[in-house]
């Protein structure tokens, strides 16, 4: 097993301090916030240690403030209810004796004998078509900004193949807000389908507000802009494993007012619909800020 996903299944794995009192950390990777996909996916792991027997299917998601990655989360985790068919959790992230993210998950028993229909995935080249990280980072590294560069460098836990892997990196022609990236964590992980839930949920939160920028011709990174998530929302709707190959397909269909709103759905492989996501985030020129909203 990699450090990273080693690093990774630690920080999922969660200090129980309480019945409904955890705490997680944060991988000291020398970055200045606490990453989203991070505090989403233990906030869901907190709720889901307080549910016996139906699993996540959906949630909600606010980012309140900024994580401080030195210091421990306490995930704090509220019964709302628990019925036949569904349970229902509230998780606040609270840092420095301040809630810094909020979460609603709903959890479900599965239902199989029921209707079933999904779109179909959109056509794409298999991700053994496309340039693995070595190839990608051999082709564009020149060309990325410092920042992503370091990123690529170091051993990562998550595992991506941008269909346009060129897009990706190389902004400032505009092109329509939409993208296709083939995504899994770099390592197998234990077979328990909390962990895969965890691992998808971490990885949700990746690319997505940068799509809402790719036809303003530029990303997260660039110098000029102040990004980051507000909310996000989390649909889970099949089973799948996250250290397969899943297809994130994501589009930007609006952005107003220094907000940027994105959509994503991911399927598997053999073009089942797994999940789907909605963020709106931060997407503010510099030049242009807000007094009201100095902290962010």
């Amino acid at each position: 097993m990699s450090k990273a996903i080693a690093d990774l299944l630690d920080i999922l794995d969660l200090e129980k301090i309480e019945d409904n009192l955890f705490r997680g950390v944060s991988p000291q990777v020398g970055w200045q916030r606490v990453f989203g996909g991070l505090v989403i996916a233990q906030a869901l792991v907190a709720a889901q240690r307080t549910v016996e027997n139906a699993v996540a299917h959906s949630l909600h998601a606010y980012f309140l403030l900024g994580g401080d990655p030195a210091t421990p989360i306490v995930y704090q985790v509220e019964r709302l209810r628990d019925g036949r068919s569904f349970a229902t959790r509230r998780c606040q992230a609270i840092q420095h004796d301040r809630i810094i993210f909020s979460l609603i998950a709903s959890f479900h028993n599965p239902e199989p004998r029921n209707l079933d229909h999904a779109f179909p995935p959109p056509d794409a080249p298999n991700p053994e078509d496309l340039p693995d990280e070595g190839e990608f980072f051999a082709r564009f590294g020149a060309h990325m900004p410092e920042a992503v560069r370091r990123y690529f460098q170091r051993e990562r836990p998550i595992e991506m193949r941008p269909v346009e892997p060129g897009r990706y990196i190389a902004r400032g022609a505009r092109s329509d807000p939409a993208q296709k990236i083939w995504v899994r964590t770099s390592g197998a992980l234990p077979d328990d389908p909390a962990i895969h839930r965890a691992a998808l949920a971490y990885l949700s939160d990746m690319t997505l507000l940068d799509t809402s920028l790719i036809v303003h011709g530029k990303s997260v990174f660039h110098p000029d802009i102040q990004a980051a998530s507000l909310d996000h929302a989390l649909w889970l709707h099949r089973p799948f494993r996250a250290d397969e190959w899943m297809l994130y397909v994501q589009d930007s269909p609006n952005a107003s007012g220094g907000l940027g709103f994105s959509r994503g759905a991911l399927y598997s492989r053999d073009g089942a619909l797994i999940a789907s996501v909605a963020q709106e985030g931060l997407i503010r020129l510099k030049h242009e800020p807000s007094p009201n909203l100095a902290q962010l």
